[in-house]
Order: structure tokens, then C-alpha cells, then sequence
């Protein structure tokens, strides 16, 4: 086995389910992204992926390594965000506020990691609304906020402030993989072949397009919250089906948990991006915070 780029790559492609979709979050050409995964399979002599025409899946000594690559990234993340954040003196109070779905994906797994190797360091973590995250840091309550970006998601601007690119986001249709009657792709018109549950308050721009493609359809939502968790379990129950952020639902998807169904004409994406204060007292310590967060999202 090579090194640690080639299993980051291969993780990347099952986690992604294409050589494109792997090779636009590692900013590489598929050329080079099935360049990789060809030296891999020919460094251990078997085949790690079926190769479909709509996506790729694990071979199942590729399921092995999946697993297997996940730990040893992990641990090699977990390694160099240790060493990092000592080696920066994390110390401190960073006051942060983030939607739910992000709040569970993005900081959940960071906050255990930095309390445990920096005892002097202090991280105050909130989830609201965004409407109520950005009045709540424009008269600074937080430190730092994670938002889709403000202008495009919420018609907001942030003034003295500065701004970091942190991920890609998309809203994905899924269903309970126990439904065998659900289809692989619709149109924004049929989406009232199923009950819906509805995500609300953490995305109002996709709330009202998806509100204006399913006008004159028969679509009714029979559920609604704002808690990811809540609606993530209902789904899953088969209750119905509904749009929810990627990053909250893949691991539900490759485990074929839940079942994603591709709409051709409602295709959703925004950035995320890491909000702070200029001229922060805190900044240096917003900043390690920032590198460290964004190093966890590559790995």
C-alpha cells in the first residue's frame, strides 16, 4: 500500500460514489483521481470498485479497505490536529454559533478532540436559526459563526467582518431503504408520489425554490422540524421521504440505510462558509480553530 493520499483518494470516491464527485472535492481531474485507484488495486493486487454506469461501489475487498482506510485516516487526523493544537497553545474562550445539522456533522467530532488536548481552551457551541445566528453576531455574541453564505441563503450582509470558504453543501431527496417502491430519479412534479417531510428554518432559500417547483403537484408534507436527528429517524421509518443536507445523510446512504432519489430539475447547492470578527482579540485563536476544522473535512 503506497501511502495515505491514495487511501484519502479511495475513501473519497466511495464516500462521493464517483470518480467526478471525488475529484471536485479533492480539486483534482478524474483522470488523476482513477489514476490513483488503479496504482492502489495494482500495489494490493485485487479490484476495490465495480465500476456502474451511474455509481461506483465497493468490490468487497474494497468494503475491507473502506473500512479499514477510514481508521487509519481518522487516526492519522486525529495525530496531526493533536499535535497542531499543542503546538499552538489553544487557550482561551471561542463563543460558537452554527445550524443543527452542521452543528452535529462539523463540530460534534472536533469539540471532544480539542477539550481533550488543550485543558485551558473554552468553546461555547450554539444552534439556531440562521436569521437569529447572524443578528445574535452582529452584536457580538459569538465569536465565530458557520453559515450557508449569508447574502445568497439569507439576503444578509455581514459588515467588519471576515470570511472563509469551509465546504460544499447539497440538499439531498432520500427515502427509507425499506420502501422497494421508490424510484432512482423524478422530476420537482412527482414529488407528491410520497408523503414528504419537510426540513424547515435552517434553509429558507431551498425552502421557497422547492415550495415553487412543487406548486400545482399533489405534494402535502405530513412532518416537520428542524432537527436533522428527528427527521433523519422518521425517514428511515419509511414514513416518507425528504431533502436534507448531504453531509448529515451519507453515511445513512452508503450503509443503504436510506436510499437517495435523484431530482433532475432541483439540484441545490451552497457554501459554507467560517464567519469571524475582524480585528478579533481572539483571532489567532479563531484562526487555528478555522485550519483545524477545515483539515477535518478534507480527511
Amino acid at each position: 500500500m503506497k501511502n495515505l493520499y491514495q487511501l484519502t483518494t479511495f475513501v473519497t470516491v466511495i464516500a462521493e460514489g464517483s470518480m467526478t464527485a471525488a475529484a471536485d472535492k479533492l480539486y483534482l481531474t478524474q483522470p488523476a483521481v482513477s489514476q490513483q485507484i488503479r496504482n492502489l488495486e495494482e500495489d494490493l493486487g485485487v479490484e476495490l470498485l465495480v465500476r456502474g454506469v451511474r455509481q461506483i461501489k465497493a468490490t468487497p475487498q474494497g468494503e475491507v479497505l473502506y473500512e479499514y482506510a477510514k481508521k487509519i485516516i481518522h487516526l492519522t487526523q486525529q495525530a496531526e490536529i493533536a499535535i497542531k493544537s499543542i503546538g499552538n497553545q489553544m487557550k482561551g474562550h471561542l463563543r460558537i454559533g452554527t445550524l443543527n445539522s452542521i452543528g452535529l456533522q462539523l463540530m460534534s467530532p472536533i469539540v471532544g478532540r480539542l477539550m481533550r488536548h488543550n485543558p485551558d481552551l473554552m468553546l461555547k457551541v450554539e444552534y439556531d436559526t440562521g436569521e437569529e445566528l447572524i443578528k445574535a453576531f452582529k452584536k457580538s455574541a459569538y465569536d465565530i459563526i458557520i453559515l450557508p453564505d449569508v447574502k445568497s441563503e439569507f439576503n444578509s450582509e455581514l459588515e467588519n467582518c471576515e470570511q472563509k470558504f469551509l465546504l460544499k453543501e447539497e440538499m439531498w431527496l432520500v427515502g427509507s431503504s425499506k420502501d422497494e417502491k421508490m424510484p432512482n430519479q423524478i422530476q420537482a412534479k412527482d414529488l407528491g408520489a410520497f408523503p414528504l417531510v419537510n426540513f424547515t428554518e435552517e434553509f429558507p432559500r431551498f425552502n421557497q425554490l422547492l415550495a415553487e417547483k412543487i406548486v400545482g403537484s399533489s405534494a402535502h408534507a405530513i412532518f416537520e422540524s428542524s432537527n436533522v436527528g428527528t427527521l433523519k429517524r422518521v425517514i428511515e421509518s419509511g414514513l416518507g421521504w425528504g431533502f436534507l443536507p448531504a453531509h448529515s445523510i451519507k453515511k445513512q446512504v452508503r450503509s443503504g440505510r436510506l436510499n437517495r432519489v435523484y431530482v433532475k430539475d432541483l439540484q441545490y447547492e451552497l457554501d459554507l462558509m467560517f464567519y469571524y470578527k475582524k480585528n478579533s482579540e481572539s483571532k489567532a485563536l479563531v484562526e487555528v480553530f478555522f485550519q483545524t476544522l477545515s483539515q477535518q473535512e478534507k480527511a
